[in-house]
């Protein structure tokens, strides 16, 4: 009896591979990027983001002090790096049109922001990336402190002291501008 559920279990499990692989190799399961993802694709990613941060994303305090310098560093390098994919203060009613045309489409930080998340979450997806989204890693371009520093911004970009929120008002996400 046990050699035939065991039996039953591999024969399943084959089938369920030769499935699967038949229909990733029939083209039915969407590879372009203005395709809406299914369900099981969409909670695949989520769940395997969610896991990950929970595992390797940095737990303690942030290292950038929180001032109006470093604030305006961090907006100054959302310009240069960020802003063509999350936008500006303006949000979601100005998305550039690489923003329009990205599978999945990026957050318009400005209406979809993240100041609730914790900050090492921030400074690992900045740092990492996250594959299959257009995320690109900063990790070989700005270095920890210059993350930290953009993490900082991200969690205080609603509530900025009027200097720094006058230069962000300033950020054009397209054409692609920097802030001086």
């Amino acid at each position: 009896m046990f050699k035939g559920v065991v039996s039953g279990v591999a024969l399943t499990l084959a089938v369920a591979l030769i499935g699967a692989y038949s229909l990733v190799r029939s083209g039915l399961i969407p590879a372009n990027s203005d395709a809406k993802p299914g369900r099981l694709e969409t909670w695949m990613a989520r769940t395997s983001l969610e896991a990950t941060l929970r595992r390797d994303a940095p737990k303690g305090q942030n290292p950038v002090a929180l001032t109006d310098q470093n604030l305006l560093e961090g907006v100054h390098l959302f310009a240069k790096n960020c802003a063509v994919c999350h936008g500006s203060a303006k949000g979601a009613e100005s998305a550039s049109p690489i923003a329009k045309g990205f599978y999945q489409k990026p957050p318009q930080l400005a209406t979809d922001g993240v100041e609730d998340d914790p900050e090492g979450d921030s400074f690992w997806k900045i740092k990492h990336g996250i594959r299959l989204t257009g995320m690109p890693s900063f990790g070989d371009s700005l270095n920890d402190r210059q993350i930290w520093t953009l993490a900082l911004f991200l969690k205080h970009m609603d509530k900025l002291p009027p200097t720094v929120q006058q230069t962000w008002l300033q950020v054009q996400n397209w054409p692609v501008t920097s802030v001086n």
